[in-house]
């Protein structure tokens, strides 16, 4: 797996297993059901990326019988959050690295949006929305070659669509922080009125409209 899958894996499980622990089964499942692009990571990836947290201290295993862990039909491994995972998930919700726009960084990092504070998601909205617009504009100048197939065409007009579809939404969101940071200065709650928890550190955001 590539520095920056095992990167974005780490943030994943991390931001679950924020939310309670969970045994490999489980927090898998989640992934899939949550996040459409971990189709591609299997139990191949996800358990060596859990016992290299419980090297680094990220996680911990706990008795599946311990109060607040889940349960399954046998008796499994849970994983729990430490404190070090705790601070290396504030980290990584911190960073804005490019990686954090492409297809598949993205969509984990929006899903633990309500843990960043909102200046990262602003950078995060902004970064992504660009590297859209450069592939917009690559693919128009694609329409404009002549003497294409014209499945291709076609093709080449639905993945334009699409890209445009996203950016109108990203628009909409950009728009969403900007008018809550302006409306709560200070703070830093989300387009859902609610701020990042564990301690995460507040510049401004706020509520819907």
């Amino acid at each position: 797996m590539s520095k920056g899958r095992a990167r974005v894996l780490e943030l994943a499980v991390l931001g679950h297993l924020a939310a309670t622990p969970m045994h490999g089964y489980e927090l898998r499942k989640r992934l899939n059901s949550e996040l459409g692009a971990f189709h591609a990571f299997s139990y191949g990836s996800l358990y060596p990326c859990l016992k290299s947290m419980l090297r680094r201290d990220l996680v911990a295993e706990s008795d599946p019988g311990e109060p607040g862990a889940a349960r399954g039909r046998r008796s499994r491994i849970v994983y729990r959050l430490t404190d070090q995972g705790r601070d290396r998930l504030h980290e990584l919700l911190s960073d804005c690295i490019p990686a954090a726009t492409d297809d598949e960084c993205f969509g984990v990092h929006f899903t633990l949006f309500g843990r960043t504070r909102s200046e990262v998601r602003l950078r995060i909205l902004d970064g992504r929305r660009a590297r859209l617009l450069e592939r917009l504009s690559a693919l128009r100048d694609r329409l404009g070659e002549r003497s294409q197939d014209p499945y291709t065409v076609e093709l080449h007009r639905h993945r334009a669509a699409a890209i445009e579809s996203e950016v109108d939404w990203l628009d909409t969101l950009i728009r969403q922080e900007r008018r809550c940071a302006e409306r709560t200065a200070g703070a830093d709650a989300s387009i859902g009125g609610s701020a990042p928890p564990d301690g995460a550190t507040p510049p401004h955001t706020g509520n819907r409209r």
